[in-house]
């Protein structure tokens, strides 16, 4: 039997990669023993820990949640004793991971004992097995976790201090419906805001009943946006007129050339399987490219190469590329003069003949700087020759990806990588072939993501605001406008936020920017005069509620869940086991508090349930909008089987019909076309919002006078053990990849720090102390504190949990009003006490 340290690193390795220094001290032991992708399976299922004594559940048989599966597993040292009751197959919780994957779970007295994956017989590239990471095999480690909130509580000392009493079910949602119904009366149903969340994607879970019912008693002011894409979003559809610009993942495979730009899908996922898509496109010939600051584990498992580049310096790299396949003719000229507008003066829309085209600006022929790779270097870091190289081969390997991740569009000027990397495959002509990718957002065309079919009626309240401006609409809400602050719907807010009610959302007091000015703004109850936020732990979020609602996880509720971004498939969500203690889920919390407002009946649709709403999605909205062919409910959860999934024998390529004729097919832009330069966004007069994408130095840079004070650059990756900030608290994950700050041995040496130093990073908005972790596959320059830690400030306001949004601004993008989270400097020094 291998030892616990081999064991773990099976843990942290498996499906994204062997870092180096770990095979290195693997071979040191002289283990041996042989993995591959289907053993590691059953390896990892029978690695460490006891369950958490909890009283036993009933049996799940009785509980209707479908038939169960005997066990037969035949692993070498496997108890016949421990077999289960019952396996019973449904989605891996998730929590906006990024993948959708398929889980077995055994359960034994009402327990969940142990958590296994996809193991259906057929596992071809064409239905490839929805295998989970390590997250979702560590669930129960969070399901069973001891802090799990018990029972509604009520504030009793200063908000944020974290000081509740135990109240009822009938108290608190006495509370619940005083509360709402006051700031009704006062100010109006668009002071109430329930924000964006995404710790729960089961469609019966998580904030959308909170916003049906809201909808059904006068509504709340709303948002549109997510913290995630909220520049991609934007920016796409300024080229394309669409956000669904990507081709099936399948198509990865006729592929001769993938760039993964700020992409990671070994460790933050972007679809269940889409590091497998890359493996087996590689595999296939293609060479893979990674551009990113750190090597992150898909530069070590997946490329071929690794680029490291200065963080929110992209756009001048791709335009150094556009700088050379211009120069060097490599352009696809024929694409452009057919499917394009603004390539250069002959093209320029009616109108704007005498604006600066894009091959002006790249050649420098106005503002007399050419964009060349040497003017790039001093920019990105990225030696000249490189950039000319890479340039080359994009251009030349016919078909190519050049696949957009979202962590640069996470900074200050976002829109224009977004833009600028989309313009890159229009003029090498690999739009609309197969091989070949838009760029953009890329959600698959004509199929995902559908995410949440439920009902959620109307909102009578017509304002909404860019989701990352939520702070400002209680400060300013009523000064805000569409032409400064985004707001759509009105032309003002006609209120401030008073009430907010948090589900499934860990962005208030963690997820959001500059946490210290987000808590001053929320400890004042002039401004916010009630929070009331239902979760599953006491989060940092849940620190600062009046009000606090424990829900049900995902293995406690029926529900559906569906490819994310990608895939064709439909997962069952059947509840697994009871809920604990006198936790309810979002659903029936919402159902309960209907019956005091009256709509117990109208929200319900005469008593539906979970179960019967998840019956309804599955027969009245998947198989009848998108996937008649698939098993109706009751088959389905008979079965016991999990998922349906639609085999992908031809990948569909996105702009194929529109690539053939533009005239008869053109884009949803204004003129039809792809638009390199967009009068829309020349009419914004906004030098920040260029309608050609340019490089725009960041307002927190090296180059700025704040590099003085503040010398490294921050960035928060998507980090393996956690999604976002849920699982912070899971022993197991956190165990493996513990909460550290990552910087090259250069800027360590010059600060006299050593591995596993505590160290504090700081700027003009906060304090964290963290251990470091000295290394070099993070550049020089730059400091890594990953995404997701929750905060903890300590007495003198240090924060102790590591928690990088109390560096972060909460300034926003020019264009889009999305977070610009990764544009950060800050100082390191070694932490005193």
């Amino acid at each position: 039997m291998p030892d616990a340290d081999f064991l773990l690193f099976l843990n942290r390795s498996a499906r994204y990669g062997n870092e180096l220094a770990e095979i290195r001290e693997m071979k040191r032991k002289k283990h041996r023993i042989s993995i591959n992708r289907r053993n590691f399976v059953q390896w990892s299922s029978v690695i460490g820990g006891s369950v958490l004594a909890l009283p036993a559940f009933e049996a799940l048989a009785a509980t209707g949640s479908g038939k169960p599966e005997k066990s037969s597993s035949k692993l070498s040292g496997y108890n016949k004793a421990q077999e289960p009751d019952a396996i019973i197959r449904t989605a891996c919780p998730g929590h906006n991971c990024g993948g959708r994957c398929l889980l077995k779970v055994h359960v034994t007295g009402g327990v969940i004992t142990r958590i296994e994956t996809d193991d259906r017989p057929y596992d071809g590239i064409d239905d490839p097995q929805l295998r989970a990471c390590v997250r979702g095999r560590a669930y129960r480690k969070r399901q069973y976790h001891p802090d799990r909130l018990k029972y509604p509580m009520k504030r009793t000392g200063k908000r944020g201090e974290g000081k509740f009493e135990r109240i009822s079910w009938d108290e608190a949602l006495t509370i619940m419906h005083s509360r709402i119904t006051d700031i009704k009366t006062r100010f109006g149903n668009s002071a109430i805001y329930v924000p964006y969340g995404t710790g729960s994607y089961n469609n019966t879970n998580g904030r959308w009943p909170a916003a049906r019912l809201m909808n059904l008693i006068g509504g709340a002011l709303g948002y549109y946006n997510s913290y995630s894409w909220a520049s991609i979003n934007v920016a796409t559809p300024y080229v394309y007129g669409t956000l669904d610009t990507g081709n099936q993942r399948q198509d990865w495979l006729n592929s001769k050339y993938i760039i993964m730009w700020s992409w990671n899908p070994a460790e933050m996922k972007d679809g269940t399987n889409s590091d497998y898509m890359i493996r087996k496109a590689r595999e296939n010939g293609a060479r893979t490219i990674c551009i990113d600051p750190r090597m992150s584990l898909s530069a070590i498992s997946l490329a071929d190469e690794w680029i490291p580049i200065r963080p929110g310096t992209d756009t001048a790299m791709m335009s150094a590329m556009a700088y050379v396949i211009i120069t060097e003719k490599l352009t696809d000229d024929e694409f452009i003069r057919r499917c394009c507008i603004g390539f250069d003066k002959s093209q320029m829309p009616q109108g704007y003949e005498n604006e600066e085209s894009y091959s002006e600006y790249i050649l420098g022929t106005r503002d007399g700087v050419p964009k060349t790779p040497g003017w790039a270097e001093k920019i990105t870091s990225v030696p000249a020759a490189t950039i000319a190289r890479i340039a080359r081969e994009y251009a030349t390997a016919k078909p190519a990806v050049l696949y957009q991740g979202y962590g640069m569009q996470r900074r200050a000027y976002g829109e224009e990588v977004v833009r600028a990397g989309a313009v890159l495959a229009a003029i090498t002509g690999n739009v609309g072939v197969p091989g070949g990718w838009a760029s953009g957002l890329a959600n698959q065309v004509g199929g995902a993501p559908f995410w949440t079919v439920l009902p959620m009626g109307t909102n009578p309240v017509k304002g909404r605001i860019p989701v990352y401006l939520w702070t400002e609409a209680i400060t300013r809400g009523r000064e805000m406008t569409a032409a400064t602050d985004g707001l759509q719907g009105a032309d003002r807010l006609d209120n401030n936020i008073k009430l907010i009610w948090s589900v499934a959302s860990n962005i208030l007091m963690n997820q959001h920017s500059n946490l210290n000015r987000t808590a001053k703004i929320l400890r004042d109850e002039k401004l916010v005069e009630f929070i009331a936020v239902q979760d599953n732990f006491l989060t940092s979020t849940a620190m600062f509620a009046d009000l606090v609602l424990p829900a049900c996880t995902q293995f406690e509720v029926w529900g559906v869940s569906d490819g994310w971004k990608y895939g064709e498939e439909v997962i069952l969500m059947p509840r697994v086991v009871e809920p604990p203690f006198e936790t309810k889920s979002d659903y029936r919390i919402c159902a309960e508090l209907a019956q005091k407002f009256g709509v117990y009946d109208e929200f319900t649709e005469g008593g539906r349930d979970e179960m019967a709403w998840t019956q309804w999605i599955i027969d009245e909205v998947y198989r009848k909008r998108w996937f008649p062919e698939m098993p109706v409910f009751r088959v389905m959860s008979a079965s016991n089987q999990g998922v349906y999934s639609r085999k992908v024998e031809k990948p569909k390529v996105a702009f194929e019909e529109f690539r053939k004729d533009p005239a008869a097919n053109p884009l949803r832009t204004p003129s039809g076309k792809v638009e390199l330069f967009s009068a829309r966004l020349k009419e914004m007069n906004n030098p920040e919002i260029p309608p050609v994408p340019k490089y725009i130095q960041e307002w927190e840079s090296p180059f700025g006078p704040e590099a003085k004070k503040y010398p490294l650059q921050a960035m928060g990756h998507h980090y393996m053990p956690r999604v976002h900030s849920t699982h912070n608290n899971n022993p197991w994950t956190m165990e493996a990849f513990p909460q550290v700050v990552f910087m090259n041995p250069a800027d360590a040496a010059s600060r006299n720090l050593k591995n596993g130093d505590m160290v504090r990073v700081w700027n003009d908005r906060g304090i964290i102390a963290l251990p470091c972790r000295i290394t070099r596959k993070i550049m020089p320059g730059l400091v890594d504190i990953p995404q997701g830690a929750w905060y903890k400030p300590d007495s003198e306001g240090i924060d102790r949990g590591g928690c990088i949004n109390t560096l972060t601004s909460e300034k926003w993008t020019p264009l889009a009003k999305g977070n610009p989270q990764h544009t950060i400097m800050v100082q390191v020094e070694k932490q005193i006490r």
